[in-house]
């Protein structure tokens, strides 16, 4: 076995993320389906009319009250929950399970009248006036106070009703880049600041503020950083990326915060399950963060295009992997189109099933809709509904819709509580994703996101089922583990990886890694620091480059064919690697460079005989040569899915709290495929039974939720 360098030194976490708690799921009777109605911007007669499509459509649960404030707290002294009681009596009259909403997603006009400190001041220093939707300031003690008051007014009035199963505190968390500049935040964060580093000293050290003249004296002198200070050209542009780090996170730990004031008012008259609506990945607020606030996991799902199935499925592993697995529930998604965007296109015919299932596949027990009907004026009046603005049950959406809750109900409680036996983990942690994105070089083309995203696409393409989990998440689960751009290393996670590969693991990291410590600081050895000798390799020199620049990356040996070397395309960045204990297993084609090591492996001699393996990457491959590599290493722990060679169609499984496996097989490619079936079962979408190696064909959108024999 062939030495390793020695291991750079860590330094300890100053604020660990909380573990995820215990998940609670609401209680109901099968997957929930239905979604966001407000029936407060109908009259009566509408009600009728729409209960009467819900039954029609199989709805089974509706989110009330998420933008009821200013009717159930018309003025500070005044509550009115005659409306919230109507519909809330509406709805469990009608036999609905009910997700209810505290109603504070957006201020009443009245608390920024009386309150101006609630408003936001954004980047720029502007204090904004009443407006919009994400318009509270949660450093404000008035908005903490009042929103406190309603969240724990409603809980009191309906803890006992037996229809409410959930109750939804705010809504999108975010708006102006998850955050406010004011003066009230300015002192939330020095507070912050002086539990995370105790002493001053300890922040100038942590800051590197001797650069530029920065050393801090006094607490108050510290200002949050934004276009007036610290900032040149955005968010993630900053002359010290220490602080600017630093506001990300005092951000999201003033959104719980927020968030957690609502909680505790609840919680003093209910113990039902809470949770919020998060965003898929949503760059400014840390979601990890948020696992041990949260009963479970609940998200929104736009996708920015139709073309990208794998982004969804990541999302709603990323969702999953907020508490350790355990299901999570869709909380929004439209059945046709959306009403945010410059263009927004319909969904094409069975894209909203196929949709919807892949959620249900990846671990969702709800499938949920915004909105139930289409409202007549302002911003979202064109964002799609389950029923428009006419009402009519012949529409395409409300057709496929009702398939979809026919399908659902015959779904019945199989899936309920089931969980992913992934194998494989993606690690995403949004420390790196600020540090790598705000540091000035190599390249800042080389985004966080797009990134992990194509890494992920790798899996998805390969049929491997995945976990998406923090990087402090215990790995001891998993044969694969990816860790893109691992910019900013975490105590223990080094060991966690050495762990992995020590057992007969395979571990994938590569450039941009390994670079600075939890402080934004750079480590004082060679690159990729900690990681170096985990991965034997030594990065000489990072060269940087245009987009539309390419590095050919020739690969060892002979192509699975036997023809020539496989030589893949690369661009961006371009890290020149010293193989120190590593072997290489693919070399650059060009530049000065041209022959040195641009991907190593290194072999790592475990326990009982097993051998692990590190692969460092360390020039952005183009999506074949990712795809070679992930696949290699999937290959190694028999996790190729049975339709990895098969475009567009998806396996994923769900294993039932009673042991049932359910796989679902959906297919989002544009023409039919023909595929013998990897095992035996049921479909519980039309009770047709299948046997194993069985030729099926599947056309574009189709599904099958096949119950293993």
């Amino acid at each position: 076995m062939t030495e390793a360098p020695s291991a750079v030194s860590v330094p300890r976490l100053r604020t660990p993320a909380p573990a995820p708690t215990p998940a609670r799921l609401p209680e109901v009777p099968g997957v929930a389906f239905g979604g966001d109605y407000n029936p407060e911007q109908w009259d009566k007669a509408t009600w009728d009319a729409d209960y009467e499509a819900f039954d029609v459509a199989r709805i089974t649960t509706v989110t009330l009250g998420v933008f009821t404030w200013s009717l159930t707290q018309p003025a500070e002294d005044t509550f009115d929950f005659t409306a919230l009681d109507e519909m809330v009596a509406r709805a469990a009259a009608e036999g609905r399970s009910i997700c209810l909403a505290t109603g504070t997603g957006a201020l009443s006009p009245w608390i920024a009248r009386a309150y101006p400190d609630v408003t936001r001041v954004d980047f720029e220093g502007r204090r904004h006036r009443y407006g919009q939707r994400h318009n509270a300031c949660w450093s404000s003690p008035n908005f903490r106070r009042l929103s406190a008051c309603i969240a724990g007014r409603i809980a009191e009035r309906y803890a006992n009703h037996p229809n409410v199963v959930a109750w939804h505190i705010g809504n999108e968390y975010g708006g102006d880049g998850g955050a406010c500049w004011c003066d009230l935040c300015a002192a939330e964060f020095r507070l912050w600041l002086q539990a995370r580093y105790g002493t001053l000293e300890d922040l100038n050290e942590a800051w590197n503020t001797t650069f530029w003249s920065h050393r801090f004296t006094d607490w108050d002198e510290i200002v949050p950083p934004s276009a007036l200070t610290e900032h040149w050209r955005g968010r993630g542009y900053t002359a010290f990326q220490g602080i600017a780090l630093d506001y990300y996170r005092f951000s999201t730990d003033n959104a719980i915060a927020a968030f957690r004031a609502e909680k505790d008012a609840i919680r003093a008259h209910s113990d039902l399950p809470v949770t919020t609506n998060f965003m898929g990945f949503f760059q400014p607020l840390d979601y990890h963060r948020w696992a041990s606030e949260l009963d479970f996991a609940s998200w929104d799902n736009y996708p920015p295009r139709a073309d990208e199935p794998w982004r969804t499925a990541l999302s709603h592993d990323l969702m999953r992997g907020i508490k350790d697995g355990a299901p999570f529930w869709l909380m929004e998604q439209t059945p046709t189109v959306t009403a945010s965007r410059d263009v927004n296109p319909v969904r094409r015919p069975g894209v909203m099933r196929l949709w919807s299932w892949q959620a249900v596949a990846h671990g969702s027990d709800s499938v949920l809709f915004f909105q139930m009907r289409a409202s007549r004026g302002a911003c979202e009046m064109t964002h799609g509904a389950v029923l428009d603005h006419s009402g009519r049950l012949d529409t395409r959406a409300f057709r496929e819709v009702a398939g979809l809750g026919a399908e659902i109900e015959r779904l019945g409680t199989t899936v309920l509580g089931a969980r992913t036996p992934a194998r494989a983990a993606l690690l995403v942690d949004w420390d790196s994703w600020w540090a790598v994105e705000m540091a000035d070089g190599p390249n800042r083309l080389v985004r966080y996101l797009p990134t992990v995203l194509e890494w992920g696409r790798a899996f998805w393409e390969a049929g491997a089922q995945v976990d998406v989990v923090p990087v402090t998440a215990d790995l001891s689960g998993y044969d694969v583990v990816a860790a893109p751009l691992l910019h900013l290393v975490k105590e223990g996670v080094v060991e966690a990886l050495e762990a992995v590969a020590a057992r007969g693991g395979t571990v994938l990291t590569g450039y941009l890694s390994g670079r600075v410590d939890e402080d934004d600081r750079r480590f004082l050895a060679d690159v990729p620091g900690p990681l170096g000798a985990l991965a034997g390799v030594r990065v000489a020199e990072t060269d940087a480059a245009e987009p539309d620049v390419v590095n050919p990356v020739i690969f060892e040996g002979t192509a699975p064919d036997g023809a020539a070397p496989r030589t893949v395309d690369a661009r961006l960045l371009f890290e020149v690697l010293v193989p120190e204990g590593a072997e290489v297993v693919a070399r650059y084609g060009a530049d000065f460079y041209a022959g040195e090591p641009a991907v190593t492996r290194r072999r790592v001699d475990g326990a009982h005989g097993s051998t692990g393996e590190v692969w460092y990457l360390g020039t952005e491959l183009a999506q074949e040569g990712l795809a070679h590599v992930v696949r290699t290493a999937l290959a190694r722990h028999d996790l190729l899915g049975p339709y990895a060679d098969v475009t567009g169609l998806e396996l994923a499984t769900r294993v039932a709290p009673s042991g049932t496996v359910v796989d679902f097989l959906l297919h989002h490619g544009g023409a039919p495929v023909t595929v013998a079936l990897h095992a035996g079962g049921e479909d519980l979408l039309t009770g047709r039974t299948y046997a194993a190696g069985e030729q099926v064909t599947f056309a574009p959108t189709d599904v099958v939720v096949l119950r293993r024999d």
